[in-house]
């Protein structure tokens, strides 16, 4: 009879086979159970997979969550941070080592999400990506609006009933998407790329409705935040419910608490545009009125002012004209002729203004105030020296 494996040195097992015989004894002893415990000697290897051990005050166990399973887990866990861990009591067979493989990793609170959603909100901030001056403004008239969410979820019907009854003109467009669970960030991703590639669209909305922190996970994923960046069209962020808040809210360029406040900020109301027109229509009235009274007024003051300064300039003239008047008069030769003077005048009209001029018997005439006189020159003689003055003054 055939010695048992093991049982004697004819009948020696190898190494492998021991620690593979230890793996499947431990594993179908130990089905996968939670394990509480503080974390220590966490290391992420380069191949991706993490390596720690799990402790209480009186023992600690090595533990391995392989890469596969990293993906599920928001972020890595901090040294001495409280844990719950899902695994399987088990052997690595290559060294013997007894560990756990843990395959899904909670801290206790939110530890681990709160941490993987505040390191991805930092490395947005250091690339600028949450700046108030990066958002765009939205379209105010938009013709189509694409929607990127679950085509069967109520965030769609919620979209749709409120753009409906706003306005009926705007097209929507659907973009389907996952929004949760496993490759609903990756769908995501891909919505949002073909709206880019496609250009039809002058607005985009991408959300879900509410649900559970899991649920909303995707709309955290730091590469979903930085696709929706860089979106080249204006984008509304409307993820969960109202107190709701993922990195798409923050770098998108408008955040609506829901989906449906997001149509309401997308969409303009008819009855709002037509009543905005009418307040628009009575306040150009208004100031159509308002100007047309100031510049009545404005005109009756430039009258006013017109007329005042054509009658300075007018009795400006008149004075300058008057003094002109009187200087003429006093230049003028019938001033001199009304001061007793008279003018002569030879035949050919040449004024005679020297004795010489005069030969006894030539006929002039002599020009007075009031009309001519026909004359005949006799013998002349020169005036005395202080009648000449005198007679020069006068004529002065």
């Amino acid at each position: 009879m055939a010695a048992a494996p093991g049982s004697e040195p004819d009948a020696a097992i190898s190494v492998h086979d021991l620690t593979s015989a230890a793996k499947d004894l431990i594993e179908g002893a130990f089905p996968p159970l939670w394990v509480r415990g503080e974390v220590t000697n966490f290391k992420a290897h380069r191949n991706g997979h993490w390596y720690f051990s799990l402790r209480d005050a009186n023992a600690q166990v090595n533990c391995v969550i392989w890469s596969s399973a990293t993906r599920r887990i928001p972020a890595q866990p901090d040294e001495g941070m409280q844990v719950l861990a899902l695994g399987q009591m088990t052997v690595w067979p290559v060294r013997g080592d007894l560990q756990f493989s843990v395959r899904q990793l909670e801290a206790e609170g939110d530890g681990l999400w709160r941490k993987a959603l505040e390191q991805s909100r930092l490395r947005l901030e250091r690339d600028g990506l949450l700046t108030a001056e990066r958002k765009r403004r939205l379209p105010a008239f938009p013709r189509r609006i694409a929607v990127i969410t679950s085509p069967d979820g109520a965030a769609l019907r919620d979209v749709i009933t409120v753009s409906r009854a706003r306005s009926a003109d705007v097209e929507l467009v659907v973009v389907p998407a996952k929004v949760q669970g496993e490759g609903a960030a990756d769908s995501l991703i891909d919505a949002l790329e073909r709206v880019g590639r496609w250009g039809g669209a002058d607005l985009v909305i991408i959300g879900r409705g509410g649900g559970s922190r899991e649920d909303l996970w995707a709309f955290n994923d730091e590469r979903l935040a930085r696709a929706l960046a860089a979106c080249p069209v204006p984008t509304i962020s409307a993820v969960g419910h109202e107190v709701d808040i993922s990195l798409c809210d923050l770098v998108a360029d408008v955040r609506a608490a829901t989906p449906s406040a997001a149509a309401e900020i997308a969409v303009p109301s008819r009855r709002e545009l037509a009543a905005r027109v009418d307040a628009l229509g009575n306040r150009l009235a208004s100031a159509a009125v308002r100007r047309q009274d100031r510049a009545v007024a404005s005109l009756v003051q430039v009258r006013k002012r017109l007329a005042l300064t054509a009658t300075r300039l007018v009795d400006r003239r008149r004075g300058r004209i008057e003094t002109l008047a009187g200087q003429l008069e006093a230049l003028s030769p019938l001033a001199t002729l009304a001061r007793g003077f008279g003018v002569a005048r030879g035949p050919d009209g040449a004024t005679l203004s020297r004795r010489a001029q005069f030969a006894p018997g030539a006929s002039f005439e002599l020009w007075l105030q009031d009309g001519i006189v026909e004359a005949t020159a006799g013998a002349s003689k020169a005036l005395p020296d202080e009648r000449m003055e005198r007679t020069n003054r006068e004529l002065a």
